[in-house]
């Protein structure tokens, strides 16, 4: 159980670490949905920083659990608030998004629980 939490936590941070980046570069596949959900351009810094922390904190949880956890609580927080700006954008088509980057991190949280 130990590897496959370690494997599903690496996956987890690799996954929203990479949704950090791209958000700090402001990718366009980012940028655009985030204008179309009316973000604003002066919280993108601040969302970008809190996924990397949030994917360093993943990691860093491997050797503190207590930190994973609080990572990985506050991802779930940030993913599940992500969720309701884009229903409250009416993107219905785009709302699975939010979803791809909170499941391995649930997942995650679920596996360290149980090893």
């Amino acid at each position: 159980m130990f590897t496959a939490h370690v494997v599903i936590t690496v996956v987890a941070a690799v996954w929203v670490g990479f949704s950090g980046f791209s958000l700090l570069r402001r990718a366009d596949f980012v940028a655009k949905p985030l204008i179309e959900y009316g973000v604003p351009q002066s919280w993108w810094l601040w969302l970008g920083a809190a996924k990397a922390a949030g994917a360093i904190g993943l990691l860093a949880g491997l050797a503190v659990p207590a930190i994973g956890v609080a990572a990985g609580i506050g991802l779930v927080l940030y993913f599940a608030g992500a969720v309701v700006t884009v229903l409250r954008a009416r993107s219905y088509r785009t709302v699975v998004f939010p979803l791809l980057y909170l499941a391995p991190v649930i997942a995650a949280l679920a596996v360290g629980a149980a090893a």
